[in-house]
């Protein structure tokens, strides 16, 4: 953005904590908050009437929480949950939308973003509905990696399962094979990514998919926090 226009901009925003689990907004309910994720990330998730959910997108320090307000909507079908903690710059919705009218650098940034994470959204309901557990968790575990401020970060089967959307053991079962391969260590709710290398070769070729439309609109291969930090 042209530094007048970040000016502009930073004055509404306030940095706020992520707890994990906490819900940043609803499906059909207004979306009040935007949040542009620093650290930790968060998961669109989509509920049937059953109550069962699986996550449809993830959220971190490239993106933004709240992309109907850029769309002009007020809403959204998604849940958007915290799935591991960190921290945030909020900024109210109203704020946003003042600005987007006034900014176009900024609107024009947030519509690029929109259109990536569209892309990430269907690739993922497309890997959900045509390839095995074991690459699925694999892909899901890269996007983890990549948005973590190093190899570990906390994750429990339970979870698992549900941003999958499969059973518990048909998680455990395929978390077995990616330890047995070297590729992570799993041990009290931690995940450790052992073998980054192994683990890309594990995960079906959506993971690369959107991993490089996400790098083309950076215009820089992101790997962690820790690297845009620095």
């Amino acid at each position: 953005m042209p530094p007048e226009d970040l000016a502009t901009l930073w004055p509404q925003l306030k940095l706020v904590e992520l707890p994990i689990r906490r819900v940043l907004h609803a499906p059909e309910q207004p979306i009040t908050e935007i949040y542009f994720p620093e650290t930790g990330y968060v998961s669109m998730l989509v509920y049937m009437e059953d109550g069962d959910a699986i996550e449809v997108g993830q959220i971190g320090f490239d993106g933004m929480v709240g992309i109907p307000v850029v769309l002009e909507g007020d809403s959204d079908g998604l849940e958007a949950m915290v799935q591991h903690p960190g921290t945030a710059l909020r900024m109210s919705a109203a704020a946003l939308r003042e600005m987007l009218e006034s900014t176009p650098a900024l609107h024009s940034l947030l519509l690029r973003y929109a259109l990536v994470h569209h892309e990430q959204v269907a690739r993922t309901g497309a890997c959900n509905g045509r390839h095995g557990v074991a690459e699925r968790l694999a892909r899901w575990l890269l996007m983890a990696h990549d948005r973590s401020e190093g190899d570990t970060f906390s994750m429990t089967q339970e979870f698992m399962s549900m941003m999958l959307g499969v059973r518990r053991a048909g998680v455990s079962v395929a978390a077995g094979f990616l330890r047995k391969a070297g590729l992570i260590h799993y041990e009290r709710g931690e995940i450790t990514v052992t073998n980054r290398p192994g683990l890309e070769a594990a995960a079906c070729e959506c993971y690369g998919i959107v991993r490089r439309a996400s790098d083309r609109f950076h215009g820089q291969q992101i790997l962690s926090p820790q690297l845009v930090c620095q």
